[in-house]
């Protein structure tokens, strides 16, 4: 068991590493960050999701998935802290 976790921990720095590694450097005209994704959406978002707000139609229609995504992340942690503190405070119960 303890080898497969240290080769999962050395496949995912790998990986990690790579990701890194493959980023544009910075400033570089080609990257990402300089397309004209943003002047679309400033100008098209009202015409394609009927949202008035910007910010509203691109997190609720452009980014739905990743908000979803990011929405479900925050829930699932706020359960388990609140799971782990109902269950100290039941164990704290039990022992006065």
């Amino acid at each position: 068991m303890k080898h497969l976790t240290t080769l999962l921990f050395v496949a995912l720095f790998l990986v990690l590493s790579w990701g890194v590694l493959s980023m544009p450097a910075m400033g570089d005209a080609n990257a990402p960050a300089h397309n004209n994704l943003a002047e679309y959406y400033k100008t098209q978002s009202l015409e394609d999701t009927g949202a008035a707000n910007v910010i509203a139609a691109i997190i609720t229609d452009y980014r739905a998935f990743d908000t979803l995504g990011e929405t479900t992340v925050l829930f699932t942690s706020i359960a388990a802290v609140v799971s782990i503190m109902g269950a100290t405070a039941k164990k704290g119960d039990k022992h006065e």
